[in-house]
């Protein structure tokens, strides 16, 4: 009754109102009598005006934007995941990717493409927002900086720090007496060239380099921890020195900048003594919240704010200002996590990609179209590589660190990055660099961070000392080993629990290794520490529970799925657990639409698709992740679906095929070592038709009669799984129950699927 009252009530009211609308439009009509209306009476009229308004607003500013924005993106995460396989730091790839669709490939070989996706009136809007991503990513970077190592390694790291910034300062300047007269801008002072070449010799990319240290498992040893305060010192005094650049070249003499660096000066101090405490203060009313309220984010965004624009107006540029309130941010690790956790991914796949590309539009390859060029390009390569690379190793040398150590100093400090970019771009938009000297540096910026990671590969070879991926590895080869691999600790739990009831009684014999790898782009330096404490914490109470010793492992990384193989491999371990994440992909229609563009974008998918691993137009039953571990790791797996494990006392094993005998050695060792009751299920009498799996359930049946009974298909019921606290099944035999659309599937208790 109450649904057809609602729908007479719908229908009037829709009914009425869409008759007034039309009586309202045809007498309309009347109103136009007198008026010069014009009237299309053409017979494709309507059909030109469609296309005429289409073509209109594709060339609407926004739209010309939101294209530019797609375009980008997809080029960057393309060019960065290229990069990221063959071992480079992914940030190569995106400023290539700016190169490539910049004129000197696009625009060279499709310029009318070009000319249609970056039009030349559109580039300010390009400009500014990258200028946001850039103030965005500057705060991020002061937020990283940890400010307390630098106090307990200050001595060592300034004088490394500084020795890195004052060589390849003078050595900037010396190149910019010999390239003055023949590269310099038209009316450009020689103190101007010069400052800026000498600072862009000295630049050193601190992201970049803590995540390279973080990546090669250096960053809990006393190299990493040098490595990562000089590279923190370095970050301070050059970004310092850049903005007294910036000031002098504005002020067009040293005098008169005095008064710029003066106010610069007086702007620090208020900084750190006005707005430093009062941050603080916010920041310590705040720390036990688990969200921040939006006045407070407000507060710190507008400091944010009005710190760039205080910097910009006194003539610094705004990148200080904000590099700057990222460094007063209150010294609470789960309060700077948050404001990351707000502004990095913003900033660092959305708008980041924008200053890549607007880089790459003013970079022209082509410029350098002669011998001579590349020589001059190929002489700016060797003094940045001879400055910043034996300058910090001569210097971490003089302080006492051993050739080995002081060679991976240099190396490390060599990376130029994205912030080589940033002061590159300034000197451009002060008028100071051409392009063709603007190109020779981008290029110099390229090959000083692509060789960093070569150098310290050829660094340890010479050494004869790599360092290891993991910690602590058994050695005993007798050892039934086992590796359990979680991401977050809900599921580690359970995968202890697992793996404790398979060794629970052969302690002696046996060991057990937990690992977290974390992806090193979503890591920061500054609470790398309290991360792997904190992950920790949660699986050590669980294994005092289980009374259980256990190893632990963390790594950051840029390819888990690798990592997870290598590691498994080299350290030789009998069975690898992990836990089983929920595709996006099951279910509904837009989820196989989804999961169809998604093997697009996700080059590994694509290359799977166009070899035949997966079907065109199939979706996993896993989720990328977990399909990527199964085909790259050769280590036994066991592959947990968690439905709150506690305990494995109940247990049930399907035999579908005679593939599945090898489940016969893990019920015996539940049994043994965890006394579990096992029901195995004869599918279609595979067991009754295969001698071995028959003899070796019989030999079972006598040595544990109370722990094994046989039960038929008939009998598995929703009473007998929901009595039940884990199911065992392979790896094959469980896609064919996820293919055939088991029933069993609807009351499924935790499963754990093996892959031998």
């Amino acid at each position: 009754m109450k649904n057809l009252k609602n729908a007479l009530f719908y229908f009037t009211v829709t009914g009425f109102f869409t008759a007034l609308i039309y009586w309202v439009v045809g007498q309309g009509k009347n109103l136009e009598i007198g008026r010069k209306i014009i009237v299309q009476t053409t017979k494709n009229s309507q059909w030109n005006q469609f296309l005429d308004s289409l073509f209109h607003n594709l060339e609407h500013p926004l739209a010309v934007l939101l294209s530019q924005i797609i375009t980008i993106i997809i080029i960057a995460r393309f060019f960065g995941w290229i990069f990221r396989k063959i071992g480079q730091p992914s940030v190569i790839g995106e400023i290539i990717a700016g190169i490539f669709l910049g004129p000197s490939v696009v625009g060279m070989y499709f310029p009318e493409f070009s000319a249609a996706l970056f039009p030349t009136e559109s580039l300010g809007n390009l400009q500014f927002l990258s200028q946001i991503g850039l103030i965005l990513f500057m705060f991020v970077i002061g937020m990283e900086l940890d400010l307390k190592v630098l106090k307990n390694k200050a001595n060592e790291a300034v004088v490394i720090s500084h020795a890195s910034i004052v060589i390849p300062f003078a050595l900037g300047i010396c190149l910019s007496y010999y390239v003055y007269h023949k590269f310099a801008p038209v009316g450009v002072e020689f103190l101007s060239f010069s400052l800026f070449m000498g600072i862009a010799m000295s630049i050193t990319a601190f992201p970049v380099l803590a995540r390279i240290v973080q990546e090669r498992g250096i960053h809990k040893t006393r190299l990493g921890t040098i490595v990562i305060t000089c590279a923190a010192a370095d970050d301070i005094t050059a970004w310092c020195l850049l903005a007294a650049v910036i000031a002098i070249v504005k002020a067009g003499s040293f005098v008169s900048s005095l008064y710029v660096i003066g106010l610069a000066f007086a702007y620090v101090l208020a900084m750190l003594f006005l707005v430093k405490p009062f941050l603080k203060r916010v920041g310590d009313l705040y720390s036990n919240n688990e969200n921040l309220s939006k006045p407070v984010v407000a507060i710190f965004f507008l400091t944010l704010i009005l710190s760039s624009f205080a910097t910009e107006v006194i003539g610094i540029h705004a990148l200080f200002g904000a590099f700057m309130t990222g460094a007063i941010m209150p010294d609470i690790v789960k309060f700077r996590n948050i404001f990351i956790e707000k502004v990095e991914d913003v900033a660092v796949i959305l708008l980041l990609p924008l200053f890549f590309v607007f880089t790459g539009l003013r970079t022209e390859i082509g410029l350098i179209n002669d011998p001579y060029l590349w020589k001059v390009t190929g002489f700016i390569i060797l003094v940045a590589v001879v400055g910043k690379f034996v300058g910090s190793a001569l210097a971490a040398r003089f302080v006492g660190q051993n050739w080995k150590d002081s060679l991976t100093i240099g190396a490390l400090m060599n990376t130029r990055g994205l912030m080589e970019l940033v002061v590159l771009n300034i000197g451009y938009d002060l008028g100071v660099l051409t392009s063709e000297i603007f190109t020779m540096m981008v290029i110099m910026a390229l090959v000083t961070t692509f060789m960093t990671g070569p150098a310290l590969d050829l660094i340890n070879f010479v050494f004869k000392k790599k360092d290891s991926p993991v910690t602590e590895m058994d050695v005993e080869v007798k050892k039934y080993k086992i590796l359990v691999s979680f991401g977050n600790f809900e599921k580690g739990k359970s995968l202890l629990r697992v793996a404790n009831s398979l060794v629970k009684k052969q302690k002696e014999t046996s060991s057990i290794t937990a690992m977290h790898l974390s992806v090193s782009d979503e890591m920061h330096g500054f609470n790398l520490e309290d991360y792997e404490k904190a992950t920790f914490v949660p699986i050590y109470e669980e294994s005092k529970v289980l009374n259980q010793e256990i190893n632990t492992i963390f790594k950051t990384t840029t390819d888990i799925e690798n990592d997870i193989a290598d590691i498994s491999k080299q350290g030789e371990y009998d069975l690898l657990l992990v836990g089983l994440g929920k595709s996006i992909f099951e279910g509904t229609f837009l989820g196989k639409v989804l999961g169809f563009t998604t093997r697009i974008i996700n080059p590994d998918r694509l290359l799977d698709k166009i070899t035949g691993k997966e079907g065109l137009f199939e979706n996993s039953i896993f989720d990328d992740r977990t399909r990527q571990i199964i085909a790259k790791n050769k280590t036994p797996l066991g592959i947990l679906i968690d439905n709150e494990l506690q305990n494995t006392d109940k247990i049930f094993i399907p035999i579908f095929s005679t593939e599945d005998s090898f489940l016969v050695d893990y019920i015996q060792k539940f049994i043994f070592n965890n006394n579990s009751k096992i029901n195995i299920v004869d599918v279609k009498n595979q067991i009754g038709n295969n001698f071995l799996i028959k003899n070796a359930i019989q030999s079972l049946e006598q040595n544990y009669p109370d722990n094994i009974a046989l039960v038929s298909e008939s009998q598995i019921l929703k009473s007998f799984l929901i009595k039940q606290d884990l199911m065992i099944v392979s790896l094959e035999s469980w896609k064919k129950l996820v293919e055939s659309q088991s029933v069993w599937l609807s009351t499924l208790p935790s499963v754990l699927i093996i892959k031998p």
